[in-house]
């Protein structure tokens, strides 16, 4: 899987170095063979499923800084998507450059409007969050957007002060379709389907 990220990374020429923080060994070799480097060990307490992204990306500069490499701008990209697009790593970059925020990351617009969503009781009766929105067209409601969980762009300041990343960032949409987090065994059989559809002469 972390292949197509470091792929992705390679291929947009955007990077003087493509890291990949880990505390698994399997990882680490895996990385390097699809030429990505592993110069440290990610510790115990930022390998858990509490562990913020922030803090992750704050310990890789610091880290990277120890080897004496200079830098401004930090991406990070996540290891489980298969459908990212250097393009998209391009354009993101571009966006922060052309901004005041600190982040830039791609966002997908919700497929139905979110002010008319409904809550359901355990007796199955559904009640609308947004009552004032029940009857209004959807047309006429402000479209809303969704991190699309691949990568953010962010000037390493930012990464170092544990800036909150969705609170002053810009975004890049992408079509939804091309937006896929895989934490399920139906997330990967999905990621399949799409991933054959994009690029029917690849393998995945």
């Amino acid at each position: 899987m972390i292949a197509y990220a470091i792929e992705a990374a390679r291929s947009s020429d955007l990077f003087s170095h493509i890291v990949v923080s880990t505390d698994d060994d399997e990882i680490a070799v895996i990385a390097s063979k699809f030429g990505a480097e592993v110069p440290f060990r990610r510790p115990a307490e930022l390998a858990d499923d509490f562990a913020s992204t922030a803090d992750v990306i704050a310990h890789a500069i610091g880290n990277c800084h120890a080897e004496g490499w200079e830098f401004e701008m930090v991406c990070c990209i996540y290891p489980t998507v298969p459908l990212i697009e250097a393009g998209d790593l391009r354009k993101s970059l571009t966006l922060n450059e052309l901004s005041n925020a600190n982040f830039t990351f791609p966002v997908a617009e919700f497929p139905s409007a979110i002010q008319r969503a409904l809550k359901r009781d355990q007796a199955g009766n559904l009640f609308p969050f947004q009552p004032e929105h029940e009857l209004t067209r959807t047309q006429d409601l402000e479209p809303a957007y969704f991190d699309a969980g691949q990568f953010y762009w962010g000037h390493r300041e930012a990464w170092l002060s544990n800036a909150r990343i969705h609170s002053n960032s810009a975004g890049l949409v992408i079509p939804s379709f091309r937006v896929i987090d895989i934490d399920t065994q139906e997330d990967w059989a999905r990621a399949e389907i799409l991933y054959k559809a994009l690029h029917p002469k690849n393998r995945l």
